[in-house]
């Protein structure tokens, strides 16, 4: 379901529309198109060890469990190209992001001239993150590399990593998970196959759609 602002906003139409043009723009290996989410994963042990499935049971487990922290998921999607990538870190700070998308940068996309960049507006998803990462010079060079695109707040629903965060929590971690190296290895697999596959996200929805399905949200021109 879209989650949408209770009342029309200018702001939110626009970065409506910058993403949407975005996601409609002819594939060019040189300016890769690139989303980007993170999401919190409780860990969770067991006090007691499961019963096994066997003929006809399910594996049971019982009602109570262990709290052993949470851990967070960095999820980088290449549309297109069927490329994601996700790391499991400890906190989701500036710094955090940073390393993320450095990673990124200097690894898959070292030869490409720009990363377009779509991800929404939390305050650590910033080009200043680079720089309580790095020193001045590295922190100018990967914001030079960056051409970012903002998802308009209440419209999450905009960015296909969300998509890719949905498909990891229903195929990979509808589970409890008992430790953040457990984890690594669950959503490594995970990746893998999705990467191998090279599943692809087709946006069909354009600024036209927009325009007609979501008229209400557009601010009313008085003469």
């Amino acid at each position: 379901m879209w989650c949408i602002p209770p009342a029309a906003s200018a702001e939110f139409v626009y970065h409506m529309e910058d993403v949407l043009d975005v996601y409609h723009r002819p594939a060019d290996p040189q300016r890769p198109v690139v989303c980007l989410d993170e999401a919190t994963k409780q860990l969770i042990g067991e006090t007691r060890e499961p019963l096994p499935a066997k003929p006809g049971e399910v594996e049971r487990c019982d009602c109570e469990y262990v709290r052993n922290g949470t851990a967070t998921l960095f999820v980088a999607v290449d549309p297109l190209a069927g490329w994601r990538e996700v790391t499991v870190t400890d906190h989701r700070c500036r710094t955090d992001w940073a390393h993320f998308v450095k990673e990124l940068l200097d690894g898959r996309y070292r030869d490409v001239d720009t990363v377009t960049l779509v991800m929404d507006q939390l305050n650590t998803h910033s080009p200043a993150s680079f720089y309580e990462a790095f020193d001045p010079a590295e922190a100018k060079r990967l914001t030079d590399k960056l051409e970012i695109h903002y998802t308009p707040k209440h419209g999450s629903w905009l960015n296909i990593a969300e998509i890719e965060l949905s498909a990891l929590s229903r195929q990979c971690l509808d589970r409890r998970i008992a430790d953040a190296e457990i984890l690594k290895r669950e959503v490594a697999a995970w990746k893998a196959g999705r990467n191998d596959a090279k599943t692809r996200v087709r946006w069909r929805f354009t600024t036209a759609n927009a325009r007609i399905k979501l008229h209400r949200l557009y601010p009313s021109i008085k003469p």
